[in-house]
Parts: C-alpha cells; structure tokens; sequence
C-alpha cells in the first residue's frame, strides 16, 4: 500500500478528490516502478483535483504532471534500481497515473535521468513550468532573439511558468520585463532578475490590432487578450511564444502584426516533447537559473494538503513554484 490522491467521478460527473491509501495492484501497466519522493502542484494539477477543468481523461486518476523518484524495479534495460529520475508531461495526470502518489509505474521512454545538478526537490521546483519556460526562451533564440535586441516581456510573471522565465532570461542575459497584477510582488520579481515591471491591467484589456513597438520578444502564459496586446506591441521581426491561458484560450486578435511586421508565433508544447530537446533544456536551466533563486520561487507543502491548497492555485494566490513531498 501507498499514499496518494485519487480522483474519480461521482453520478453527476463532479470531480471527488480523495487522499488515503492506494493497492500497487491498482497501478497502470509500465516497464517501471518510481518510489516518488517530489511531486509538484501545477496550475493545470489544480483544475483536475477542483474538477474545474477537463483535464483528466481516464478514470480513476491519480492527478500530478510532474515526479523525481527513484527507480526501484525495471523490466526496461535503460533503467536500473536506484536511477535518480524526473519525468514530466507525457499524459501523467491526464491519461496515466501521475505523480501525486508515493509510487508509479511509468513507461521507460518517458524517463529522464535527474541532472546533477538538482536535488529531486529541486527538480519539481524547476519540474514542467521550468521546462516550459526553457523550451518558450529555446523558440526565442532560435528565431534568433540575442541579448542585447531590447526587452522581453514576460506575461504572468509571478506564477510558476513566468518566474522561471524571469530568472532564466536574466541568467542568460536577456532583459526581462515582468508583468503581474501582483504590485506586492515587485521585489520578488525584481530579485529573480526583471529589469522592471509593469502592471496587467496595460495588457488585460481590449486594444488595438497594431499599436507602439515594444518587445523584440514575448513569453505569454496569460493568453486572450493579453497575448493579443503583446502581439500587437511586439515589433518588425519579433517572436511572440505562447504557452499558457491563464486568461482565456480565445486570441481576440488581427493577422496584422504577423503581416505588417512580420512578427512570429510560435506555440510551446511541453507534453510530448523528444527527449533530446528535454535533455538540452534541462542543461540550460541547470546552468543559468541559480538554486538560490530557484528555492526563493518555491514553497513545499506536503501530499496530504494538495485537494486544500489546490484552490489557492486557481485563485492566483501562489506566486512562484509549490514543490510537494509525497511522504508527508
């Protein structure tokens, strides 16, 4: 037996999130069994434990897009008991089992070997919204953004995605504008690296389908309007990579500054990424985004208070990273 949450369905489909013990005879089929030490509490685990968004796919679940462990059995030759490994993405939480449990059954594939440079805890601090920020600032160089172009902005900057964005862009050089409708926030932004910061409400709201060129580059993870506005804003030539919604999923937009001023979209799927190009993330982020900053963006809370604290992730009021030990 093992602790975790699982999610099933009651007659009117509403989502019942509970938190107890678990059989291994329940697991899913895979080639490997993790003891997991870390999870992580996204914004997208928050919709399937609240049931406020149609995340899951297969029920029951166990919810959790992210997990480090340890390998403990394996019926795949790449892997052997006590292989430190993180996986993220992949359907975890969606189609498979995840990682908000003591224990999975993973496929092989899906596993990558835990940088050195990282502590299991420290990976779920990093873990998909540190990998979706690695893989949006990738789509901007090789589009050919360089330090020194001018500024990016970087939309939702005190959740997860952003502030991993903020602090990967300073480290590699960039200056990072941070937008958040958190003024309280400003130090924390201004100490993971921004340039400066200015408020959503510039951003949240109707305008023009061409207005002031302002950002050589974009990191959006709010969408609607406000990837409308940065698309908009953005100028000749310049990468917008969008990889969120927190907003809305609607893009009110023109195809004038696609046309105008040959401005790029481009969208970040973090979930069914190769393993080369997780690899070369992974190494990115582990050379320039400090530890120091990376523990100042996380709070730890244990598995047993997920299904409670899930709610305060939808509502905004979590700033930064919720790394989870699954062992309390």
């Amino acid at each position: 037996m093992f602790q975790g949450i699982l999610l099933t369905q009651g007659p009117d489909k509403k989502t019942i999130a509970t938190y107890g013990p678990l059989d291994e005879a329940q697991l899913p089929a895979g080639d490997v069994d993790v003891r997991v030490e870390y999870s992580t509490l996204n914004y997208k685990d928050a919709l399937a434990v609240t049931g406020k968004g149609a995340i899951v796919r297969s029920w029951p679940m166990v919810p959790g897009i992210d997990l480090a462990g340890v390998v403990e059995t394996s019926r795949d030759a790449r892997w052997q008991p006590g292989d430190r490994v993180v996986v993220t993405g992949w359907g975890l939480g969606e189609t498979h089992w995840g990682g908000l449990a003591q224990k999975a059954r993973l496929k092989g594939d899906w596993l990558l070997r835990l940088p050195p440079a990282y502590t299991t805890r420290q990976s779920m601090a990093i873990a998909t919204a540190g990998f979706t920020a690695a893989l949006a600032v990738m789509a901007l160089q090789k589009h050919g953004l360089a330090p020194g172009d001018g500024e990016v902005l970087v939309t939702g900057a005190a959740g997860g995605v952003g502030s991993i964005a903020v602090a990967l862009l300073a480290g590699l050089g960039y200056k990072a504008v941070a937008s958040t409708g958190r003024p309280h926030e400003s130090g924390y932004l201004e100490s993971l690296g921004a340039s400066r910061i200015i408020d959503r409400n510039e951003l949240s709201t109707p305008g023009k389908p061409l207005q002031s060129e302002r950002w050589a580059g974009v990191i959006d993870t709010v969408g609607s309007h406000t990837l409308a506005n940065a698309c908009a804003q953005t100028r000749w030539y310049g990468a917008v990579a969008a990889c969120g919604l927190a907003q809305g999923g609607d893009f009110p937009a023109t195809v004038m500054p696609f046309i105008l001023r040959g401005v790029n979209l481009y969208g970040i799927n973090s979930v069914f990424t190769d393993n080369a190009t997780r690899e070369r993330a992974w190494a990115m982020l582990a050379q320039h985004v400090d530890t120091a900053k990376l523990e100042q963006m996380t709070v730890e809370i244990g598995l047993s208070e997920v299904i409670d604290y899930a709610p305060r992730v939808l509502a905004g009021q979590v700033r930064g990273r919720t790394a989870v030990d699954v062992n309390r």
